[in-house]
């Protein structure tokens, strides 16, 4: 019950405070007569009527003058195949050392795998023969995934 009477007092007393903050800007009613000129400088009839040409056009005539405008400003530029070709290079080298940063990757674990074995066999120097066929089989996996990476190098090179 207070609260209905609480928020009209706090309504009305913010609304007469002297400080007018976030107030809408109060707009002039533009009149709609033929002689007031419109913002871009064109009076409303000669407007009107435009806009009524244009609506009478159908699509495919609209449709067709655009794509003949589209097709006069793509033969008026010349097309290099020298920059073209060049471009196309430098995307294929481009692409093909990012793809390449991979075989570091397999090199330093095949390097980690023969440590791993280096640091086992020191450890316990009678199961040498079963780690080193681990070693060997963790060596194949690494260098797969190092093949793998290898394969779409070239793939974004030549393909």
């Amino acid at each position: 019950m207070s609260a209905r009477m609480f928020a009209p007092k706090v309504a009305s007393m913010v609304g007469s405070t002297s400080a007018k903050v976030a107030r809408p800007v109060v707009r002039s009613s533009i009149k709609a007569n033929g002689a007031q000129r419109a913002f871009s400088g064109v009076p409303s009839a000669t407007r009107s009527t435009a806009f009524q040409t244009l609506k009478r056009q159908q699509a495919s005539q609209i449709l067709s003058s655009t794509t003949r405008q589209l097709m006069a400003r793509k033969t008026s530029r010349p097309f290099s195949s020298e920059i073209a070709t060049a471009m196309v290079q430098v995307s294929q080298n481009l692409g093909m050392g990012s793809a390449a940063i991979g075989l570091g990757g397999a090199g330093i674990g095949i390097g980690m795998v023969f440590a791993a074995l280096l640091t086992a066999v020191a450890r316990n120097p009678s199961m040498r023969g079963q780690l080193f066929s681990y070693a060997i089989l963790g060596f194949a996996f690494v260098e797969a995934i190092g093949l793998f990476d290898l394969m779409v190098a070239m793939m974004c090179k030549y393909v």
